[in-house]
């Protein structure tokens, strides 16, 4: 079996039809439902992009794997998916974005080359790479975002889009009186990316994955990575209009959200981007765009699901859907992502398992508490690979694919380390207490935050729209209690010790005794007779050499 493993950039959990999304219909995630299990409570186990890719990849959580925010390297060594997938006898490919920073320093104090076969996969979180374009080709004054240039870009070149940087000035720009309007600016968000449609990035990448499984030799697992609906949010004709005004819903937030908000929270209210979508005008121009990304992914999916069905594929793969994160969209208060509401911390996902120990469950949904972290054992199971619990922090997903009921968690963990935004300078937080830890055990979500902060405490089941902090007063310390103790016991967790199994474990007991090593007996009744048998034999006499030169 092989696996397609789809991930979207800062697709939100509820804008899909399949979700129950008004206005935005998604006919192709929908196919995808309809052969296989919706869950409808997966979260991810960091709010930011780099963070959460690397607790996907490596199927641990962030504080365990040590990558907590964009840029920082994921060190040499860690246990990736393409790891234990290769051990299991299937290759680990990637086809877009990984938001991967290499650790350049491990590497060199190991002395991996990156262009050794070793090397260029730890470069590249795991995987063996097909193509890879992280996106965000913007230009500064230090010279691009990212130092790696960017294939999507010579594509542009290669059909006849002008400059250096087509990404920025066509696919991600439209036109205003002759001039560029740059999707940068959500003023431009409504005008049409200056750039024919089936060049922008989504078709792009949808055709090289295609161009992938073309050539691939099974087994395979395919990470499909797109950029969008992420931001700039600007998008061709004809996607650039095909929602209005009238399909941008009315923001989730109230006025009670900030009489007396955290410190933390209030801190995050005051950024740059929350002040833009806190105006109205921004969230009219802006909802419609990043509706208009979404529908032109979900065409793409189409196409993408038209092959395997054309090739006969659909019968021998795996297909996942599912996002890094959500989207703030001014709920809360709020844009981007970064914190823990349900807008951002919450995730589509999407399994079809053409096995038929799933035809059970097709065209199900499941609402058991899931992480991110569970796909990678799920892949693994898949692959037909050794269990690897002593490593992956996850749980397989493939006993409620078949419809099975497993003992499950209790509670999902999520976190976020803010050390690198203005907020931590903004709120006199040290740059090792700008952490922030999440706890949800279905209804009740506890928000911890380091420095001498109160926690937040939310009740979904009473306030499904987490406006009433219930943390501002007194009458839930019970509560905030059993939320701490979930938390205490999560951070009490066996996560470092990847290099010896449980079962490993167990084979070393009584190792040394069957090697005769028997220390600490009195007369050797306290272990089994056959290991002390060769310690009673005769008394060996001592070997006396004759005296040179005697009679």
């Amino acid at each position: 079996m092989n696996i397609l493993f789809v991930m979207y950039d800062q697709l939100r959990f509820d804008y899909l039809s399949c979700a129950g999304h008004p206005y935005l219909h998604t006919p192709n995630f929908d196919r995808v439902a309809a052969k296989g299990v919706r869950f409808t409570n997966a979260y991810v186990q960091s709010p930011i992009c780099g963070a959460s890719r690397m607790s996907f990849y490596t199927g641990r959580y962030a504080s365990s794997h040590g990558a907590q925010w964009n840029g920082f390297p994921l060190r040499v060594g860690e246990h990736t998916l393409g790891d234990h997938l290769r051990k299991a006898g299937m290759d680990c490919w990637l086809i877009g974005k990984t938001h991967m920073k290499v650790d350049a320093e491990g590497m060199t104090r190991l002395g991996l080359s990156p262009d050794s076969i070793i090397g260029a996969r730890q470069a590249e979180c795991g995987f063996d790479v097909w193509v890879r374009d992280d996106g965000l080709w913007g230009e500064g004054p230090d010279g691009f975002y990212d130092e790696k240039r960017s294939p999507y870009n010579e594509y542009l070149k290669s059909r006849g889009y002008a400059g250096e940087n087509p990404w920025a000035d066509f696919a991600n720009a439209g036109v205003e009186n002759g001039e560029k309007a740059s999707g940068w600016m959500f003023d431009n968000a409504d005008k049409p990316a200056n750039i024919r449609e089936e060049d922008s990035e989504t078709p792009w990448l949808t055709t090289r994955t295609i161009d992938f499984i073309e050539q691939a030799k099974a087994p395979w697992c395919a990470h499909v990575s797109y950029i969008k609906p992420h931001w700039p949010y600007i998008v061709p004709a004809p996607y650039h209009d095909m929602y209005g005004q009238n399909h941008v819903p009315a923001a989730i937030r109230a006025d009670v959200e900030r009489e007396n908000a955290h410190p933390v929270y209030a801190a995050f209210m005051a950024n740059k981007i929350a002040a833009a979508f806190q105006q109205d005008d921004v969230r009219r121009k802006v909802i419609p765009a990043y509706m208009g990304l979404i529908k032109q992914c979900d065409d793409q999916l189409g196409r993408l699901l038209d092959y395997l069905e054309e090739t006969g594929r659909m019968e021998d793969t795996m297909i996942v859907l599912t996002s890094d994160h959500g989207d703030y969209l001014g709920d809360h208060w709020l844009g981007e992502k970064d914190l823990f509401h349900e807008p951002s911390v919450k995730i589509p996902m999407i399994i079809y398992d053409p096995r038929s120990e799933a035809d059970a469950t097709r065209g199900t949904t499941c609402d058991v508490l899931v992480e991110a972290i569970d796909l990678a054992p799920t892949f693994l199971e898949a692959a037909g690979g050794a269990e690897a619990g002593h490593i992956l922090e996850g749980r397989s997903l493939t006993p409620w694919l078949r419809g099975e009921t497993p003992a499950w968690r209790e509670a999902v963990i999520s976190e976020y380390d803010y050390s690198v935004t203005p907020m931590c300078a903004s709120l006199g937080v040290t740059t090792r207490d700008a952490r922030l830890f999440m706890v949800f055990d279905g209804r009740y979500k506890l928000i911890h935050a380091e420095g001498g902060f109160r926690p937040m405490l939310f009740d979904l089941e009473n306030d499904p729209e987490e406006f009433q902090d219930l943390a501002k007063a007194d009458g839930h310390e019970a509560e905030i209690a059993r939320m701490y103790d979930l938390l205490a016991r999560w951070g009490r967790r066996m996560s470092q010790r990847v290099t010896r199994s449980d079962a490993d474990i167990a084979a070393m007991r009584g190792k040394s005794a069957r090697r005769g090593i028997l220390p600490f007996l009195k007369d050797g009744s306290e272990v089994p007779e056959e290991l002390t048998k060769a310690y009673r034999g005769p008394v060996l006499q001592d070997h006396v050499s004759p005296e040179k030169g005697g009679n």
